[in-house]
Parts: structure tokens; C-alpha cells; sequence
């Protein structure tokens, strides 16, 4: 799956969206130049056959030793009549009609980024400068990545197309490829890092197949759920893999490309085998609904274990609530406080009791850096220092807590707020709108580098 996440800021803000990928993120299908850099190995299933005939044979030999061999029959062999037999099986399972219901739904997206190369190599390899003029360096498009995508809706020939945000990160063209074949160029409608959700439009005349979507919130645990996408690219584009859920509403960290963790995401769980190319696909019921777009896989653990079968799914009813917002206005908005900040556990204790003031039974919560001027934190009358603990009654442990809990939130609600001033506790209102000095965190280790 397609990881070329846009490179975040290490003091990204509430309304700058994180990317989820859990850890570690599967690799991305990648291309360079056209050429397919990746390699199958097959391996034969004759291990196990190999080992099963020469026990038998042993055991053959010890128990009919004293067995006389029976002569080969010497009848002739020359009519040579085997035929195939003349009885067919109708074959029609769900699975199969699910998966002919959707196929033509289901896309490649191809990630095209601009790579410089000389416009004239042959003639440096003559002796011509690299600073002459016929060998002025210029950017082209190469295949960078694949992923995969799914056709939801039309308006008149224009097709709607859903994929992850990160299978699109930092394109610099974007090409579909259908599920007959046919290439169209596509254009990037919006896209959404918190839930690395993205829209896609293309020319869809050609395009007769609209997936629907299911309601995820009816899915259930063991139920079959299917997967369709271009594990490895468009090679093997609407490959299908069977398996269930394996959970509903899966909790997972999220990170950004450095590898520091953003928040967490809501998944459902399945089993379906998920490869490097699946990521934007479809994970449908037997009914042919989509009930998830696939997005990541564990392959191992942090301690390098191979994991095998643990692949996520974005919800579809969270799905349908990002799209819509990004086919309206491009982009999601979400509330903000206008502060930056600190994970107190990144304080020492020393500071949380000289500079903080903080009571020792507070052991976690975040640290104001700074709050913007007329930012709604500003306006609740938080200020530098000061340490916030709760947030609608929610318990805040750290920044993606923090984050998780502001972003359940809309424009212009009112939430309470717990925070600790001067080693003091105080609770205050605060109305959630779009700041313009957006949340933001810091990487600071200590409050004192801050100050």
C-alpha cells in the first residue's frame, strides 16, 4: 500500500490531519520508470507429499517383506481414449455475486511524481557541457506508486472516486486505471490526512458500475467480508481475497511520516489478506456493499514478530461523512483551540513542581506553550503553563488524546474545559471555532525550552 505521506511539520496543528498508519505501515507498491520492481517467488507444494512417500515407503517395506512382487500386466495402452467428463457444476456462491456486482467499481490509482532527468544524456556521453543549452535538465513524470480506488458516484459523465490520502501524497499527477484497462487522468477533488480519506474525479463515460456503500455500524464479528483492489499495482487489479471481521471498532495509533504518533483511528478488523497496492479498496459485504476502504496492515510487531492476517478498513459510515465534506468544500474543517503544546509526561518532575506548580496526584494532561490571540482558548482565559486535564468531561492523557476528543467536536460548540493554572484547578467554557493560529504541538522535551 501506498505510504508517500506528505511530510508533516513536527509542530503540526489540530486542523493539520494525521495520517493512519499503524505501526508498521505495509509498503507501498512502487514503480520507478515503469519498470515493476517487484518480485514473486513460487514455490512448489511438494515438500509435504516428499516427506508423506518415504514414510510410507518404509512402512511398506518393514510389514510386506515377505510379500511376493506382482507382475505389471503387459496389455497394450495404444487407444490412448480418456476423456474429460461431460458433468459441470454450477458454481454460484454470494461471494461471487458480490464481487461481479462491484468489480467494474473498482479502480488503480497511479501516483505520478516529477523526477529530474537530462533532456539530452546522449550528448554528455559526446562531451556537450551539462550547462549547455541542449542539456538543460527538465522534470518529467514517472510512475512513483499504485493504489487502489473505488467508483461511488456519477453526475453526468463526471465519475466520483474514493482512495486513502496517502496513496495520493505528494503527487504531482494522478492516472486511473479501470477495471477493463482503459487509462483516464484524474484530478485530485480533496483529501483528508486525520482519516487518509481522499476524492478523486475523472471523465467516467466509459464507467457503468457505482459501488454502495453499507452500514458499517451493522457488520458483525465473523461475518464474511471480502477484499478487492491491485495488490502489487495494476497487474493484478480486482484481485479478491475472502476472509471475516475480525473486529468492529478497532483502536489503533496513528503516526505521521516521522513516525510519531498523532491520535488514534477507529478500524474495523479483518483477516482478508491486504497487500502493498490494496491500499483504497474496497472491503465489501456478501451483499456487495462496501462496508470499508482498506488502508493498512500490521506485518510485524515491535519486536519484528511476523504478523500475518490483521488488516484495517476505514468504517463506511465515516467514509461517507469525510467524502461529502470534500466533494462540497474540498477540504474537512475542524474545530481548533488555538494553542500549542506539551505532553506532560514530557516534563520533568522537577519543572511540574518549580515552573508548573502542579499538585502531585496531576500525573497527566498537556501543557499550554501559547494561546493566539483571539483563539477560543485565549477568549476561555487559558494562558501559558497552564495544564488541561479533562476536555467534556473526557480525561486528556496526552496530545493525540487531546486531539481524538477536540475533533469529535463541530464548529461553534460549546465544551467544558479542566485545566490547572498556577497548581490551582479551574474549569471554564470554551466555544470551538476555526482558529486561525491553528492547535499545534511541539516536540519539546521540557517546558523550560518553551519559555
Amino acid at each position: 500500500m501506498d505510504n508517500n505521506n506528505n511530510n508533516q511539520n513536527n509542530q503540526s496543528n489540530d486542523n493539520n490531519q494525521a495520517t493512519p498508519t499503524p505501526t508498521p505501515e505495509p509498503q507501498p507498491r512502487k514503480r520507478r520508470g515503469g519498470i515493476t520492481l517487484t518480485k514473486v517467488a513460487v514455490t512448489a507444494a511438494v515438500a509435504g507429499l516428499l516427506g508423506g512417500g518415504v514414510a510410507y515407503g518404509g512402512i511398506s517395506y518393514i510389514n510386506n517383506s515377505g510379500i511376493n512382487d506382482t507382475a505389471v500386466p503387459s496389455s497394450s495402452n495404444s487407444s490412448g481414449n480418456t476423456k474429460t467428463s461431460n458433468v459441470t457444476v454450477n458454481v454460484s456462491s454470494q461471494s461471487t455475486k458480490a464481487f461481479n456486482q462491484v468489480k467494474g467499481a473498482m479502480v488503480s490509482v497511479v501516483n505520478l511524481q516529477k523526477q529530474n532527468s537530462s533532456s539530452n544524456s546522449l550528448g554528455q556521453l559526446f562531451g556537450e557541457s551539462s550547462s549547455s543549452s541542449s542539456s538543460k535538465s527538465k522534470s518529467e513524470l514517472e510512475e512513483a506508486s499504485e493504489g487502489s480506488g473505488v467508483v461511488y458516484k456519477k453526475n453526468g459523465n463526471t465519475a466520483y472516486i474514493v482512495t486513502n490520502n496517502h496513496v495520493v501524497s505528494g503527487s504531482s499527477a494522478l492516472r486511473v486505471v479501470t477495471s477493463t484497462g482503459k487509462q483516464l487522468q484524474a484530478k485530485l477533488v480533496g483529501k483528508d490526512s486525520v482519516t487518509d480519506l481522499a476524492v478523486l474525479k475523472v471523465n467516467g463515460a466509459d464507467l457503468k458500475t457505482v459501488a454502495s456503500f453499507g452500514n458499517s455500524d451493522k457488520i458483525k464479528v465473523g461475518e464474511t467480508a471480502l477484499a478487492i483492489g491491485s495488490p502489487l499495482g495494476s497487474q493484478y487489479a480486482t484481485s479478491l481475497t475472502e476472509g471475516i471481521i475480525s473486529a468492529k471498532k478497532r483502536t489503533i495509533e496513528t503516526t505521521n511520516s516521522a513516525g510519531t504518533q498523532t491520535g488514534n483511528a477507529t478500524v474495523i478488523q479483518t483477516d482478508a489478506a491486504i497487500n502493498p497496492g490494496n491500499s483504497g479498496g474496497a472491503l465489501i459485504n456478501v451483499g456487495g456493499q462496501v462496508v470499508g476502504i482498506t488502508s493498512s496492515k500490521i506485518a510485524s510487531d515491535a519486536e519484528g514478530t511476523s504478523v500475518e492476517g490483521m488488516g484495517f478498513a476505514i468504517p463506511s459510515n465515516e467514509v461517507v461523512n469525510i467524502i461529502n465534506q470534500l466533494v462540497k468544500k474540498g477540504k474537512v474543517v475542524r474545530p481548533a483551540l488555538g494553542i500549542t503544546y506539551v505532553d506532560l509526561a514530557n516534563v520533568s518532575s522537577s519543572q511540574q513542581k518549580s515552573v508548573l506548580k502542579l499538585p502531585t496526584s496531576v500525573d497527566a494532561g498537556v501543557v499550554v506553550m501559547s494561546a493566539s490571540s483571539g483563539s477560543p482558548a485565549k477568549k476561555a482565559g487559558l494562558a501559558k503553563y497552564d495544564v488541561i486535564t479533562e476536555l467534556g468531561g473526557h480525561k486528556i492523557s496526552d496530545q493525540s488524546t487531546l486531539r481524538d476528543i477536540l475533533y469529535t467536536y463541530k464548529l461553534n460548540d460549546t465544551v467544558s474545559m479542566t485545566y490547572y493554572h498556577n497548581g490551582k484547578k479551574q474549569t471554564t467554557k470554551v466555544k470551538l471555532t476555526e482558529s486561525s493560529s491553528q492547535l499545534k504541538s511541539t516536540t519539546s522535551t521540557t517546558a523550560n525550552s518553551e519559555s
